[in-house]
């Protein structure tokens, strides 16, 4: 008898697996992959999200399909070169079957399988949807404005940053209003989500300036950690960018925020300048961009220019602001102080 390798299990000759078994044996006594008959899941009856690894995520019937059968497809350790296929049979709103179809190598030799499990799915309510119909939320975020009332307008322009966020960003179930509505001087918001008020908080004051104060309340204990809902305060300033305001006895153009206040450029010369929220409690606004207009000179010297009055029609004349270049056709006037005044191209917070 020769001391040759053989096949451990019938004593055939080479070729044989890395376990010693031809490969006759190796495939009765192997499989390359493994699934239950049944797999379970949970979808939420409100949303039709469904349950994820402890989460709940929104997903179309192929991805939850391809989802679950990587959950529960077990392979056999020595398998390379896997291909999985599937496809979905629905049989009630519930049920589905899943045909798949396994193709991989075992020590060289393809193996294939076909597995037909039911995934069968039970309604249940998710955590986000428990939390909205509980009025559940984590901050509240306040919109304001210092030293007045916010006007519909306003609040109407503050709110739409918040679904524009909304669309930007990844989806999140946590990241909902479960209510909302005006308060004196302004409107109160409750979110799911902290993160997602510190996210806005931040973005009102990108886009039109003013500060954001936090403030937290404990209000329970959850194994041991403390369970704190925010508060967040949002002011506008009582201004815009291309505002004129009175500051400090002079006029300014507000012309873009920082985070510590706005900055200013002068009317009446070259001059800019950086302000805090604080000093600026003392300006008043005496022309609003949304009161400005913009108009065709008629005709020009080299100290002012005739146009058209926009309030009677009628041929008027305005002094030409500091930086004009004796060509441009077009001006920026504001009724300031009883009469026309036109406005410097340098300081037209960044518009025409």
């Amino acid at each position: 008898m020769s001391g040759g390798a053989f096949c451990i299990t019938c004593g055939a000759d080479p070729p044989l697996s890395t376990d010693r078994l031809c490969e006759s044996c190796l495939r009765k006594r192997t499989t390359l992959s493994k699934m239950p008959d049944t797999i379970q899941q949970r979808r939420c009856a409100k949303c039709d999200s469904f349950e994820i690894r402890g989460g709940w995520s929104m997903m179309d019937r192929d991805g939850i399909a391809d989802l679950r059968i990587r959950e529960n497809l077990i392979l056999e350790e020595r398998a390379k070169k896997v291909a999985v296929d599937f496809s979905v049979q629905e049989i009630d709103q519930r049920t589905n079957r899943l045909h798949v179809e396994v193709t991989g190598s075992i020590d060289g030799y393809e193996f294939h399988d076909s597995h037909s499990p039911l995934l069968q799915t039970s309604n249940a309510v998710c955590t986000p949807c428990t939390r909205k119909d509980g009025d559940y939320f984590e901050a509240t975020v306040q919109l304001r404005s210092a030293g007045r009332k916010l006007n519909e307008e306003e609040l109407s322009s503050l709110r739409s940053t918040l679904d524009e966020l909304l669309q930007s960003m990844e989806p999140n179930p946590m990241f909902f209003v479960s209510k909302e509505g005006p308060v004196t001087g302004g409107w109160d918001l409750q979110l799911g989500s902290k993160s997602l008020a510190r996210t806005w908080g931040r973005k009102l004051t990108r886009s039109f300036g003013g500060s954001v104060k936090e403030s937290s309340t404990v209000v329970g204990v959850n194994e041991g950690v403390e369970v704190t809902r925010l508060t967040l305060s949002y002011r506008k300033p009582a201004y815009s960018i291309g505002d004129v305001v009175r500051f400090k006895k002079s006029l300014w153009i507000v012309d873009s925020w920082q985070k510590d206040g706005p900055i200013l450029r002068k009317v009446d010369r070259f001059e800019r300048s950086g302000a805090t929220w604080r000093d600026m409690e003392s300006s008043s606004v005496v022309c609003t961009r949304a009161e400005q207009s913009t108009v065709q000179v008629l005709n020009r010297d080299s100290s002012a220019a005739e146009f058209m009055d926009p309030s009677d029609y009628k041929v008027s004349t305005v002094a030409l602001p500091y930086d004009d270049d004796g060509e441009v056709a077009e001006l920026r006037i504001g009724f300031i102080d009883g009469g026309w005044m036109a406005l410097p191209v340098s300081g037209r917070g960044g518009g025409k």
